[in-house]
C-alpha cells in the first residue's frame, strides 16, 4: 500500500501541466488559477470569460508575480469576426511622476510606492468581458473571492471586501450586461476605491491620485503581424517588447533551422545573433506609440530583414550592440550611443492561456510586484515606471501619461485564418526569447506543446535590461545544463560566453489547436510551476 501511495505522489502531480481535450483548455500558473479558467469553461463562459477568471485567481495564486494592481496586455482571437485584436492592459505614468521629480532622486525606484503606475489589470479584464464575453463579473470573479476567503494572506480579507464592493456595483446597476460591467470599473477608477487609494498615497508619500483613475483607458488596437514559414505571428505594439520576436523571426527566415539540427550550435549561433540585432533596435526604438514615433513598418520589413541578415557572421559571435537604420535603409546605425541605468534585479510575471470549443483563443501575460498594499482596499500596486529612463530625448523616456515599455509579450500564431498556438512566458526580458525557441520548436521541429516547453532552453543578457537600464552583458550566453558538452564548448569556440544553469529559466506556457481534429493540446513547464487542464 505504500509504494501505491507513492506513486501517487510521484506522479499525480505531473498530470497536471499538460492535458488534452475537444472542448475547452487553460495552461497558467497557479492551479487554483486554472481551476478558476476551467470552472468557467465547464459553465458554458468562452475563452475570454474563463481568461478574465484565470487572470484574477492568479492576483492570489501568483501574487507576487502579479498584483490586482499591475498589469496585463491580452490578445484574443475572436472566432465570430475571424479577427485578433489586442487589449492594452498597461497603466500610464501619474501626473506627478514627471521627470523632474524622479531627476532629483537621481533614479526611479524598483521597489516602494513611487514607481507604481495606473493599475491597469482590472480594466483590461472588464473590457475583455464586456467586448467577447459572456459573464458577468460577479460570476468570473467568484473563484477568486474562493482562493481569498481562505485568508492565506493579511491582505486577503481587504482585496475580497473591496472586490464584494465591486460585484455590488454590478448587481446595483441599470442596464444590461455591459453597462453593468461598465459600473464595475466606475466604481474602481471613478469612485470611492479610487478616491480611497489617493487618500493612501497621498499620506504615505505615493504619486497615484484620482485624476489619473479617472483618465485611464483600456486601448483596443490592432496587433502587429509578421509571417514566418507559412504562419502568422501577431504580437501588441512597440509599447511592448513584443514586435522584436517579429523581427527575429524575419531575420531566422533566411536560415534552414530544421536542416541545422534542434539546438545544435548552428541552430543557437544564429538565432542568438538575429535576437541581438532584433534587441537592439527594441533599446533604440520601442516606446508608447502615442508618445513617439516608432518606425515599426520599416523595423519589420523584409527588406530590412535582408539588409540586417549578412550582420550575422555564423562562424563568430557578436560583442556589441548593433542597433540598424530602418528610416534611412541602413543595416547600422551610425554613431549608436549605448546608454545605461543603475539596474536591478529582472522580476518574473506570470502566464495564461485559454482556448473554447468555439474556436475563441486568448493569449495574456499578467504581472505587477515588488510595490505595496494600499491600506486597507487590499490592492497591490505594482512598480511599472522603472521600465522608463530617466534619458532625455529618448524614445523611453518617462513623461505623465506614458505608458512604459513593457517586456510582456503574449503571442497568437494562426495559419490560414485560424489559430494554431497560443504562447505566454514569463521572465522579463527572457519572454520573448524563450517564446522564439517555443515557436521555433513547433514550427520548425514539429514538437507538440509538452515537449516545445520543456525543451532545454538558452538565453542571453545582450541587451539593456528592461528593470533600471542595467547595462547589457555583451556575448552572454546561458544554456541549461542539458546543453553541456559538445554544444556549449562549439559556442564557446565562437566567441560566446557560456555560462550553464542546472534548472530550467523563465516560465512558457502555451496551447496548440489541431487544424484537422479540433483538439486542444495545453501545457506548461512543470519545472517552472506551470499547470494546464483541459477536457
Amino acid at each position: 500500500m505504500r509504494s501505491v501511495l507513492l506513486v501517487l505522489v510521484l506522479f499525480a502531480p505531473q498530470e497536471e501541466w499538460k492535458a488534452s481535450g475537444m472542448q475547452g483548455a487553460v495552461a497558467a500558473g497557479g492551479k487554483g488559477s486554472v481551476d478558476a479558467g476551467i470552472e468557467i469553461l465547464k459553465s458554458d463562459g468562452n475563452a475570454i470569460d474563463a481568461a478574465v477568471a484565470t487572470i484574477l485567481a492568479l492576483s492570489v495564486t501568483d501574487w507576487n508575480q502579479f498584483c490586482f494592481g499591475g498589469e496585463v496586455p491580452i490578445m484574443v482571437y475572436d472566432a465570430k469576426r475571424g479577427k485578433v485584436e489586442t487589449i492594452s492592459g498597461m497603466g500610464t505614468a501619474p501626473k506627478l511622476a514627471t521627470f523632474e521629480y524622479f531627476e532629483q532622486r537621481g533614479k526611479i525606484p524598483l521597489r516602494g510606492i513611487e514607481p507604481a503606475a495606473v493599475p491597469a489589470a482590472l480594466d483590461a479584464c472588464l473590457v475583455a468581458l464586456a467586448r467577447y464575453g459572456t459573464k458577468t463579473f460577479a460570476e468570473v470573479a467568484a473563484p477568486m473571492l474562493r482562493l481569498l476567503d481562505k485568508g492565506a494572506a493579511d491582505w486577503h480579507p481587504d482585496l475580497a471586501a473591496t472586490v464584494r464592493r465591486l460585484v455590488e456595483a454590478e448587481k446595483t446597476a441599470e442596464g444590461d450586461r455591459v453597462r453593468r460591467i461598465r459600473a464595475v470599473s466606475d466604481y474602481f477608477y471613478r469612485g470611492p476605491v479610487a478616491r480611497e487609494i489617493e487618500a493612501w498615497c497621498v499620506e504615505n508619500g505615493g504619486l497615484l491620485r484620482a485624476e489619473d483613475f479617472a483618465a485611464h483607458v483600456t486601448r483596443v488596437e490592432e496587433p502587429v503581424v509578421g509571417d514566418y514559414r507559412g504562419f502568422a505571428v501577431y504580437k501588441c505594439g512597440a509599447w511592448t517588447q513584443g514586435p522584436a520576436l517579429i523581427e527575429i523571426l524575419r531575420l531566422l527566415e533566411g536560415f534552414d533551422l530544421k536542416a541545422m539540427g534542434h539546438n545544435s550550435a548552428d541552430a543557437i549561433h544564429v538565432s542568438l545573433e538575429a535576437l541581438k540585432l532584433a534587441f537592439a533596435d527594441r533599446d533604440f526604438y520601442y516606446a508608447d506609440p502615442l508618445f513617439a514615433d516608432v518606425p515599426v513598418k520599416e523595423l519589420l520589413s523584409k527588406e530590412y530583414a535582408d539588409l540586417r541578415r549578412p550582420l550575422i557572421d555564423p562562424r563568430k559571435a557578436s560583442l556589441e550592440l548593433r542597433p540598424g537604420d530602418p528610416r534611412r535603409g541602413k543595416p547600422l546605425l551610425d554613431a549608436a550611443e549605448v546608454r545605461k541605468g543603475l539596474g536591478g534585479h529582472p522580476h518574473d510575471t506570470t502566464t495564461c492561456v485559454v482556448a473554447d470549443r468555439w474556436g475563441n483563443v486568448v493569449a495574456a501575460t499578467p504581472s505587477g510586484w515588488s510595490g505595496v498594499v494600499a491600506g486597507k482596499t487590499g490592492v497591490w500596486l505594482g512598480t511599472r515606471l522603472q521600465s522608463f529612463n530617466l534619458w532625455k530625448g529618448t524614445p523611453n523616456c518617462i513623461a505623465p501619461g506614458k505608458r512604459p515599455r513593457i517586456t510582456l509579450t503574449p503571442t497568437l500564431v494562426l495559419k490560414d485564418g485560424k489559430p494554431v498556438l497560443a504562447v505566454s512566458v514569463a521572465g522579463g526580458d527572457g519572454q520573448d526569447q524563450i517564446t522564439m525557441q517555443v515557436l521555433m520548436n513547433t514550427l520548425d521541429f514539429g514538437f507538440a506543446p509538452d515537449r516545445a516547453v520543456t525543451a532545454p532552453r538558452f538565453q542571453t543578457h545582450h541587451f539593456v535590461s528592461s528593470f533600471g537600464q542595467a547595462p547589457p552583458k555583451l556575448g552572454s550566453l546561458m544554456l541549461q545544463r542539458e546543453l553541456e558538452g559538445e554544444v556549449a564548448e562549439e559556442l564557446r569556440k565562437r566567441g560566446h560566453h557560456v555560462t550553464l544553469s542546472p534548472a530550467p529559466f523563465w516560465h512558457p506556457v502555451a496551447i496548440g489547436i489541431d487544424r484537422k481534429t479540433g483538439e486542444l493540446r495545453a501545457a506548461g513547464d512543470p519545472k517552472a510551476r506551470r499547470h494546464a487542464a483541459a477536457y
